[in-house]
């Protein structure tokens, strides 16, 4: 069963990364976080399937027409000039 857990004395630097990743993601802070610390904590444990299962979801959740491959990898790009 999942615990709840209270962070106390967040440097704001991190919150304010943490607050960008999530709007970035279009999670909650919650969310984030969570996914955050599965990134570092449990490296490689999320089977295939799960991982697939997600990122469809995902797909399914944006704008059907509002995002083609070419303009994907156009923005990938931008990030690295």
């Amino acid at each position: 069963m999942p615990t709840n857990l209270t962070l106390k004395r967040i440097p704001d630097e991190v919150y304010e990364r943490l607050k960008a990743s999530a709007e970035a993601h279009r999670r909650s802070l919650n969310s984030e976080a969570i996914v955050c610390l599965e990134t570092v904590l449990l490296p490689g444990q999320m089977p295939p399937a799960e991982r697939l299962a997600r990122a469809r979801a995902l797909r399914a959740s944006l704008p059907q027409g509002k995002f083609r491959a070419k303009d994907i990898d156009r923005l990938k790009r931008e990030g690295r000039s």
